[in-house]
C-alpha cells in the first residue's frame, strides 16, 4: 500500500514517479478524505489547499477539481466534433466520470459504454468528485467493470468513437499502451471511426 508517510509529508502530497526521474509534483493538503487499496491499485483522495479534491492512483495524480475540465474537454470534444455523426461511443478507463460527462453533451450520441477495471475508482469518484461523476447519471450510459483489453476482443465494427482515458503506462493500464491493444481498437471501430488516447511522453535523459 502507498506509504503516506513518504508521499504526504509535512502537510504536502508529493508525486514522485519513475516515469519522470529527477522531478516531483507537490500539492498542499487540506484534508485526506480516503485512502484504500483496491484489487488493482492504491487509491488516495484528498482535499488540497488550492486545487480542490484530488484523485491519486498508485501515487500519481489523476485529476484535480480545479483543472480537470481542460483534460476532459480536449480528449472528448476533439474526436466528437471531428466525427460527422457520433452515435456509439466507448470509454476505456475514465472511472471518474468526467469524459462521460462531456460525451453526453453531444445530442447525436445514442449510447455510451464505459469499461473500467477498478470499481473503487468509480465508487470513490461518485462520493468525492460529484462534479465529474455526474456523468454516471446519464441514462445512455452502460458501465462494465473489467479489463478494457479483454472487453474489446469481441466488439468488431461497433463504435464510432473510442476514448482511452487510462492511467500511466505502468500497473493495471500497461496493456493499453501496447500494439495489440491498438489493433483491437482499430477492429472495434465502425467505418470513419476515431480513436483518442491519453498518452505519456518523457524527456530525453542524457547520461
Amino acid at each position: 500500500m502507498l506509504n503516506l508517510i513518504i508521499t504526504c509529508l509535512d502537510g504536502w502530497f508529493r508525486e514522485k514517479s519513475t516515469l519522470w526521474p529527477g522531478q516531483a509534483m507537490c500539492l498542499e493538503i487540506d484534508e485526506i478524505l480516503c485512502h484504500e487499496k483496491s484489487k488493482y491499485q492504491d487509491v488516495l483522495v484528498f482535499k488540497s489547499v488550492n486545487y480542490g479534491t484530488v484523485l491519486v492512483l498508485d501515487g500519481v495524480i489523476q485529476c484535480t477539481e480545479r483543472d480537470e475540465f481542460s483534460y476532459q474537454e480536449m480528449i472528448t470534444h476533439l474526436p466528437m466534433n471531428c466525427h460527422p455523426n457520433p452515435e456509439h461511443v466507448l470509454v476505456i478507463g475514465g472511472g471518474d466520470g468526467g469524459v462521460v460527462r462531456e460525451i453526453a453533451k453531444h445530442e447525436s450520441v445514442k449510447d455510451i459504454v464505459l469499461c473500467d477495471i477498478d470499481e473503487s475508482v468509480i465508487r470513490l469518484s461518485k462520493q468525492y468528485l460529484p462534479g465529474m461523476a455526474v456523468g454516471f447519471d446519464n441514462p445512455k450510459l452502460t458501465v462494465h467493470i473489467g479489463d478494457g483489453f479483454k472487453f474489446l476482443q469481441d466488439k468488431p465494427n461497433t463504435y464510432d468513437i473510442i476514448i482511452t482515458d487510462a492511467s500511466d503506462p505502468i500497473g493495471p493500464a500497461e496493456t493499453l499502451f501496447q500494439a495489440k491493444y491498438f489493433e483491437l481498437l482499430s477492429k472495434s471501430l465502425r467505418s470513419g471511426g476515431i480513436i483518442t488516447i491519453q498518452g505519456e511522453c518523457q524527456w530525453l535523459h542524457w547520461t
